[in-house]
Order: C-alpha cells, then structure tokens, then sequence
C-alpha cells in the first residue's frame, strides 16, 4: 500500500504548491489525478517517485519509506517507474531495442519474448524494427509507456500519457494497458486532463484545487454528486442553473426538451457533435447548455425538464 501522509512542498521562491495531501492507494488498485493545470499533479507523482524533498510529511510504500533527492544518492525508488510528459528515448535505435535494454541481458529469449508482449499491448508490432527517430510523436510516447512497463513496476506514475497519441488510437489503447495492469496487478497513478483516463478506468479519483485535495473518492460518485460547479466542470460542461433562489449543478445530458413544464428558454445557437446536438439556450437571464438528439432553429421557444 501507497500511504501520503500530510504532505507539503514549495519549490524555491514560490507560494506552497501542495498543502496537506493525504491519502492512500492500495495495491493493484488505480487512481486518477484531476485539476487544472499548474495545480501541482506533476509535482505531486515526482514526490511519490523520490525526485523532490518534501517540507513536511511522509510517504510509505508498506514499511518502505520514500526519501527525496538529499537523501538519496540516486534518486527515484528502484522498484517504481515514473513516466513523465518529456519522455527520453534512444532516438537512433529500434523500437524492440528501446525496450529490450531494460530487460536482463542474460536471458534473452525471455526478454525478447516480455518487448513482443509490451509491443502487442501498445500496438506497435509493425514498428518493432523501425528507428524510434522516424516515429510520430504519439507513437513515440508509446514506446516509451513500453519502456516503463518492462520489468513490471509496483507502482507505475503515468503523467498524461496518451497526450499525444491520435483519438482513434487512445480509446482501444487505453482498454488495452488499463486491462494489463490490472492482469499484472501493478498500482498505477495517472495525472490527466481527459475525463476518460479518470471515468473508465480509475478506481479512486482525487481532485486537486489550489494546491489541496478538495475530492477523493470513486470516480461514479464524483461525477453524480459533485460538490461544486468546478469539480463538476472537469467532467463535461456543466450548468449552474438558479430555480427558485436555489443553486443547481445539471450536466447537458441531465436538461431535456419537453411539450409542457414550468420552465421556458430561448435557443441561441446548435452545434453538431455527431450522435448529438449541443443547444446553446437563455434561460431565466442565464446561457445554459444541453444535448438534443435532433437540430433545433435559433429563437425557438423550448420548455425544458431540469433534473
């Protein structure tokens, strides 16, 4: 088990950057870091690999205590792997390669045998004798997430791993690594913007705003009960609707288009987004937004449900 224990961190000449996190991950199990940028998730996954001294706290992995840099005269725990956003390859050598080096040498028919299994994970077979420098950004950063699964770390800290990676390849590929990670049993943390990476595949969810934890619980729960419109936002757009004096957070999915109710809104614009239409609509002096299954004509009266 992961234990954060009240932990803080300031980088030098700056205001805190994280303030009191605690929280724990257990083994095999997978938790999303969400909020916006700079609120300190990158800082957050290179404490927990060692790669910065904390002010205050404690990080245990079970009995293992994790120290930062002073401590330590190479940094980083041996048996974690962490994954940054400037991932480094071995730019003039195969993709089979750039994952072979970090298998055992002595053993070479197992090592060959652990990169195909990595490579069909990743959907890289095709390219494993291509030089990593004549691949794509987004294949590039697959090799290297192959890279950090050679050896099969404890804990795996993935740092928006698919950013670059094309949106017809990202969904199948995130089913695929998610689903490997649970087979091997590795504890994986991933920091993210895409609610994707957060709704499917995490166990726990954890929410960082103005450098603390404001959330920490399942992601289904989050997402159904969230606390305010800025947890709400990092899910889908979100409406803060005002009916009777009274504040309620509604997703678009949540408003719906009715022949009779107590509630009016003039359609302002239509936007397409391929199973659905996005209706931009006034509401008692406020835009709101919802999905429609068909296109509705500008300054169209509507009656709406709101739940």
């Amino acid at each position: 088990m992961l234990q954060v224990n009240n932990i803080s961190f300031t980088y030098p000449s700056q205001k805190s950057t994280l303030i009191n996190l605690h929280f724990k991950v257990k083994k095999g199990e997978h938790l999303c870091l969400m909020g916006e940028s700079g609120c300190g998730k990158s800082t957050l996954l290179k404490i927990i690999y060692g790669l910065l001294d904390i002010d205050e706290g404690s990080i245990f992995w079970d009995d293992f205590k994790v120290l930062g840099p002073s401590k330590n005269l190479i940094p980083g725990v041996p048996f974690f792997k962490y994954l940054a956003q400037d991932f480094d390859l071995m730019p003039f050598t195969s993709v089979s390669e750039n994952i072979n080096k970090f298998l055992s040498r002595f053993y070479p028919k197992e090592a060959q045998k652990k990169t195909n299994e990595l490579l069909k994970v990743l959907d890289m077979i095709d390219f494993a004798d291509t030089k990593v420098k004549n691949l794509s950004g987004g294949q590039q950063q697959r090799v290297a997430i192959a890279q950090v699964l050679a050896k099969e770390p404890k804990l795996l800290l993935l740092d928006e791993p698919f950013s670059q990676i094309d949106n017809f390849k990202k969904n199948t590929l995130r089913r695929k690594l998610f689903k490997y990670l649970k087979l091997k049993n590795i504890t994986c943390i991933v920091a993210t913007h895409d609610v994707n990476d957060a709704l499917s595949f995490a166990d726990k969810l954890i929410v960082i705003n103005e450098h603390k934890i404001i959330v920490n619980n399942t992601p289904s729960q989050i997402y159904k009960k969230p606390s305010n419109k800025y947890v709400a936002s990092l899910f889908d757009d979100v409406n803060e609707v005002f009916i009777n004096g009274e504040k309620s957070l509604l997703y678009p999915h949540q408003i719906k288009v009715v022949k009779k109710s107590n509630f009016f809104a003039i359609v302002l614009n239509s936007y397409f987004k391929g199973s659905y239409w996005l209706i931009e609509a006034r509401f008692n002096k406020q835009i709101i937004y919802f999905k429609h299954m068909e296109d509705i004509l500008i300054n169209t009266e509507i009656n709406l449900s709101l739940k």
